[in-house]
């Protein structure tokens, strides 16, 4: 079993399992919002031409999240 890293460290077209949303306050409900709680599944699906932001997809929709966001979330390669 693979180390748990961050989100914003996963490459395109690699997948991954939310172990935890380390930010705090709003940041964290809004994350939790868009589908990031510990157990979703997330793959990600691309980056911008300067490499952030990133393109997820987490239980079934599409997000965009800046390296400085992604970074907050633990997650568990799969």
């Amino acid at each position: 079993m693979e180390e748990g890293t961050s989100l914003d460290k996963l490459f395109p077209g690699r997948r991954a399992l939310v172990e935890e949303v380390a930010a705090q306050g709003a940041m964290r409900r809004r994350l939790q919002d868009l589908g990031f709680i510990p157990g979703a599944q997330v793959e990600c699906l691309g980056k911008s031409p300067m490499g952030d932001p990133k393109a997820y997809r987490v239980r079934g929709a599409v997000v965009a999240l800046r390296g400085r966001d992604a970074c907050l979330i633990r997650v568990r390669p799969i």
